[in-house]
């Protein structure tokens, strides 16, 4: 993988999508759809000169992983459009490319453990699913995550586990983690979740204000504990949704 800094002359348009969003058993015994499947996959290779899904390993997730199950019945026929889609509660269910590009630079590996916070559908857990056994994903909006859980289940990723909560203060029971995703902008990267990544560890990150100009970060922390960030293009993602405070 070339590094990060190849994403930055990306045009924002390309993602603007709003965002709430092989060891596990697979999805895969729902192969219907399959060629459409491949040819979104194969579609996100030629996006731009400047971003290129290079990771074979995430290009074969996304062509596991079956998205108009993650959507609501009366969208299904757009779910292998490279866009965005409302799945309720003011939320979406992330385009694509979006999902890709982050895959890619959070670079998960088998024997990894992987946060994610905003499970919203469930899509890209179930992405995450197909490259590692071990992701924990957090949702804040209740039926949202009792729909994830359930669709998660029924499609026989049984190793993800899902918890309702703020994911602003991660996941502290089962810390620490390789590799964070947030899908989700926050106006700060989170102290707690840069205190749950481990030493060596990843997180992709959105930052910015509420419905305006927001950074794609990559967060890292070496094996002594210090941590650098690097920002990587412009976004814009729906807002980190908080628990209200007294």
């Amino acid at each position: 993988m070339h590094g990060p800094h190849r994403y930055t002359s990306l045009l924002l348009p390309l993602l603007c999508g709003l965002i709430f969003v092989g060891l596990c058993p697979p999805a895969l015994a729902d192969a219907d759809r399959l060629a459409e499947r491949r040819a979104l996959v194969q579609s996100l290779r030629g996006v731009s000169p400047d971003l290129m899904i290079d990771d074979p390993r995430v290009r074969a997730a996304l062509l596991a992983v079956p998205r108009h199950r993650f959507v609501p019945e009366r969208l299904q026929a757009q779910a292998y459009l490279n866009k965005p889609l409302p799945i309720g509660y003011g939320q979406t269910i992330s385009q694509p490319l979006i999902v890709a590009l982050m895959t890619e630079l959070a670079e998960v590996a088998p024997h990894h453990k992987v946060l994610e916070i905003g499970t919203g559908s469930g899509y890209q857990a179930a992405v995450l699913a197909e490259l590692t056994d071990r992701v924990f994903s957090i949702e804040i909006i209740t039926p949202l995550a009792h729909q994830a859980g359930n669709r998660l289940e029924v499609l026989g990723y049984h190793r993800i586990q899902t918890r309702e909560g703020d994911g602003y203060y991660g996941w502290p029971e089962e810390a620490p983690f390789d590799r964070i995703l947030v899908t989700a902008a926050a106006a700060h990267i989170p102290p707690p979740l840069i205190r749950q990544l481990r030493p060596g560890g990843r997180m992709v990150i959105p930052v910015g204000p509420r419905w305006g100009a927001q950074t794609l970060m990559l967060v890292q922390k070496d094996e002594a504990g210090e941590t650098t960030t690097e920002s990587l293009l412009p976004v814009r993602f729906v807002p980190l949704t908080r628990q209200p405070t007294d």
